[in-house]
């Protein structure tokens, strides 16, 4: 039984957290209360046994959540919407993949295939 992943919310923290520990930053851009593909992402690839592992061992994983009903406080808000600007986000759920020194090495969608398509595109951006 793999447990909650831990998605973060503070970006800088993160990214101090991937430098040193030498991994990647998922970088989840999701609507999570309303955006049917970002559930749909969840349920196939998020929540699964697979991804979880490799996450684990390999990724610093950020929720960047713009949801309809669920409260945020503003400072979050504000983080999100200049970070969909910074990296041009134009639908969700759009996954922006960074090295631990903040640069973008990838982005992802929704895809088919679970956790075993999304963990090869992710392999792939690793090995670059």
């Amino acid at each position: 039984f793999a447990a909650e992943l831990p998605w973060q919310t503070d970006l800088p923290k993160a990214q101090a957290e991937a430098k040193t520990s030498k991994k990647l930053m998922l970088l989840d851009f999701t609507g999570s209360d309303w955006c049917g593909w970002c559930m749909k992402l969840n349920r196939e690839v998020f929540s699964k046994p697979e991804f979880k592992e490799y996450a684990a061992k390999n990724l610093v994983l950020v929720e960047l959540d713009f949801p309809r009903m669920k409260a945020q406080s503003d400072s979050l808000k504000k983080q999100n919407e200049e970070l969909a600007e910074k990296y041009g986000i134009q639908g969700f759920p759009t996954i922006i993949v960074l090295n631990g020194e903040g640069k973008k090495v990838g982005e992802l969608g929704y895809m088919d295939g679970g956790p075993d398509a999304f963990i090869a595109e992710l392999e792939k951006l690793r090995k670059s």
